[in-house]
């Protein structure tokens, strides 16, 4: 069983089909009418719903796509609905709950790279090492996601997630990125701690959003205590009973949990509070300078504190100077990540 969300492909076809135009705004409604009459397209009427015929759904988008754009506002292109219905197929008025915004045909084509790295599962990922700060051997890596557009070049992830979020599609890319993680590291060989990213808010199931995480981890006979699952834009989640019910969910499988950015504000801090993770990464703002200001350097030996009293281990990422590092190892710390170390790479760094 899987959901709509996560696995259906959102493309345009080059096929006939009967596109139809809907909105609750009658105004609008009827300026949509005008504006197609005015490109010299001929309205059709099936129960009180306006529809053109056209011979390839994939040429009407692209050819009036910067029409739309230019004609409607954006708030009005999310007011307009669009289904599009195969010029043979029956039509049932149920149907038209799965119209999209017109917003979202228009940006099938201005964001044409990155639907393609989706429909395409086109993605791979970058590790960057993370030490251990007793010996300077690698305790891990943080699988870091790239898209892979079709010449070879890559959309780094905050693109990916913007155009993602202004498409609906933060379900479907952060399980496309769990999967990722899992299978480029087991491709790179990579026996250590992998630390993988995810999104709270892009899971509203456990059981049921993450089955296919861990039917790959077990599929590629990962060691489940060598996974970690890394909760980012932990100051997003409104619902921290749900956040908790997933991280129940990754530690009955065997899974370790950490932090990210704690420290970067208040709600990070109350997450550490409520979650205990078994790792909490330090934010990079903190580490940065931190040899130079005292106030980071009792913020820093604060939370180190609180952690280490509830057995959780302190991470330190963004580091890039060799001051930094003395800093923090002058405090305590168990892992260090960070440009000085070396930056993600398509192939890991198999020492330091």
């Amino acid at each position: 069983m899987s959901c709509s969300k996560c696995t259906d492909k959102f493309m345009l076809e080059d096929k006939a089909v009967k596109i139809f135009f809907i909105s609750e705004v009658e105004e609008l409604a009827l300026k949509m009418r005008i504006f197609l009459m005015k490109l010299g397209f001929d309205l059709q009427k099936l129960h009180d719903l306006v529809y053109v015929e056209v011979s390839s759904e994939e040429q009407f988008f692209h050819s009036n796509a910067d029409a739309f754009s230019a004609h409607f506002n954006e708030l009005e292109t999310q007011k307009i609905k669009i289904y599009v219905q195969e010029v043979c197929a029956n039509f049932n008025l149920q149907m038209l709950l799965s119209a999209k915004p017109l917003q979202r045909y228009i940006n099938l084509i201005q964001d044409k790279e990155f639907f393609d790295i989706i429909n395409n599962e086109s993605l791979t990922s970058h590790f960057q090492p993370i030490v251990k700060a007793e010996d300077n051997t690698i305790y891990g890596y943080e699988a870091l996601i790239r898209g892979v557009k079709a010449n070879g070049e890559l959309m780094y992830p905050y693109e990916l997630f913007d155009k993602s979020s202004r498409n609906d599609m933060d379900f479907k890319l952060d399980r496309l990125c769990r999967e990722s993680a899992l299978k480029t590291a087991a491709v790179k060989k990579i026996h250590q701690k992998v630390f993988i990213n995810f999104i709270p808010t892009s899971i509203y199931d456990p059981e049921f959003c993450l089955n296919s995480t861990v039917k790959w981890a077990n599929q590629l006979e990962f060691d489940s205590k060598n996974i970690v699952f890394e909760v980012v834009e932990t100051q997003k989640v409104k619902d921290q009973v749900h956040l908790k019910e997933i991280l129940m969910y990754y530690r009955e499988k065997g899974y370790k949990i950490a932090l990210d950015d704690v420290g970067e504000g208040y709600s990070s801090l109350n997450m550490l509070i409520k979650l205990k993770p078994d790792i909490i990464k330090i934010d990079r703002n903190i580490i940065e300078n931190i040899n130079k200001d005292e106030f980071k350097q009792s913020v820093y030996k604060a939370l180190y504190t609180v952690a280490k009293e509830n057995n959780i281990e302190v991470l330190a990422e963004g580091i890039e100077t060799p001051y930094e590092i003395e800093t923090i190892r002058s405090i305590g710390v168990d892992y260090m990540q960070g440009y000085y170390f070396a930056k993600p790479s398509a192939e890991p760094i198999r020492t330091i």
